[in-house]
């Protein structure tokens, strides 16, 4: 008898990449109910699976700027997600593939490459045409693991891909961080949440968010509440909240906003040293608008420092700062115009995935 533990590797034949694909659909697709387990690995990979000329070619170089561009409001370059490149050849790398979170399957289907075949057994002889004729992007969820995300991208040609690509990235990548958010939430507070100040926040305020097991109070009052979480001695991460009773939706611009967080950090979150927070206008600021959990809102996205008078009353940079995004919404039921946003200070560590989650407490 064969040990298949020591049986050799065989490649990929274009009948074994059917079946695998026919297999998975029919477990997570039978009445409905998936059984298999969850998808595994960092949150922030994306493994694209193409050829290595694709990879290195005009294919590689849309998905590096349309899903793993540089997040131009971190002190630090870091990339919106991790781009990992993997070509198929191998079973054994198929079934590693099929464990992780986010897959994108993309070849031009001009091609004779073990990928491009995977995408044509993917895809019925009508759509194949309908691919050929334009180009497509298929998204797909839990294909084979549960919490995952799959892509399948083909068009005639590498160009053709390419132009897919380009047109289809903001949506992609919209789709990913939705994805990533729901996976970074079951993560921080699958233990150790604290429902008790959630109520207290509802009780106070008529709103409430999910607040993870080590946040505290450091303000709270009529209407402004800030969360502090505080790791180690100098690394911490807060949110807060402030909302207008009857306010007007009108008035959500992007000076608006701007001047409203520097009033309110002035006025609330302020150091140990007679310093204030403040929008550091130095670097680069995102502004776009944004339906935010069905709301009509504003997103904002930059740096903040750590500013205070100097010995003459000078206003000068005390030191410190990091990475802020914030959401400002209207809410009809309430009336309320609310602003959330978070913040980071991390010195030394990665900036990304630390204001990830502060965009998942926001979200809740």
């Amino acid at each position: 008898m064969i040990d298949p533990s020591n049986a050799p590797e065989r490649s990929l034949t274009r009948t074994a990449l059917l079946l695998t694909f026919i297999v998975a659909s029919v477990l997570t697709g039978c009445k409905g109910v998936n059984l298999t387990p969850s998808a595994t690995g960092p949150d922030d990979q994306i493994f694209v699976i193409t050829d290595s000329a694709s990879w290195n070619g005009v294919i590689g170089d849309a998905l590096r700027s349309e899903l793993g561009a540089f997040v131009q409001t971190l002190p630090t370059p870091e990339t919106a997600f991790d781009l990992i490149h993997r070509p198929l050849t191998t079973q054994r790398q198929l079934r590693d593939l099929q464990k992780r979170k986010n897959l994108v399957f993309v070849a031009a289907l001009e091609d004779s490459t073990a990928e491009s075949s995977f995408l044509q057994s993917a895809f019925s002889p009508e759509a194949l045409a309908a691919i050929k004729s334009g180009g497509a992007v298929v998204s797909r969820d839990d294909v084979w693991r549960r919490f995952q995300k799959v892509y399948y991208v083909a068009a005639e040609t590498p160009a053709e891909v390419a132009r897919t690509i380009e047109s289809n990235g903001p949506d992609m990548l919209d789709a990913l961080n939705n994805i990533t958010r729901q996976r970074v939430e079951i993560d921080m507070f699958k233990k150790g949440r604290q429902f008790d100040k959630e109520e207290r926040l509802l009780e106070k305020h008529d709103f409430k968010v999910k607040v993870q097991h080590d946040y505290h109070f450091a303000v709270d009052t009529t209407d402004f509440v800030w969360l502090r979480r505080i790791v180690g001695s100098e690394t911490w991460r807060s949110l807060f909240v402030y909302y207008i009773e009857g306010g007007d939706p009108s008035h959500i611009s992007a000076d608006w906003v701007l001047a409203q967080r520097d009033s309110l950090s002035r006025l609330y979150l302020q150091g140990n040293m007679g310093g204030w927070v403040e929008v550091d206008r130095r670097r680069p600021m995102e502004f776009q608008t944004i339906d935010f959990l069905g709301r009509y809102g504003f997103e904002f996205r930059g740096l903040w420092q750590m500013v205070g008078p100097d010995d003459t009353g000078k206003k000068v940079q005390y030191g410190g700062g990091g990475p802020f995004l914030s959401y400002t919404f209207y809410d009809e039921d309430s009336g309320r115009l609310y602003m959330i946003d978070g913040m980071v200070f991390a010195p030394g560590y990665g900036k990304r995935d630390f204001l990830r989650q502060m965009e998942v407490i926001a979200h809740t």
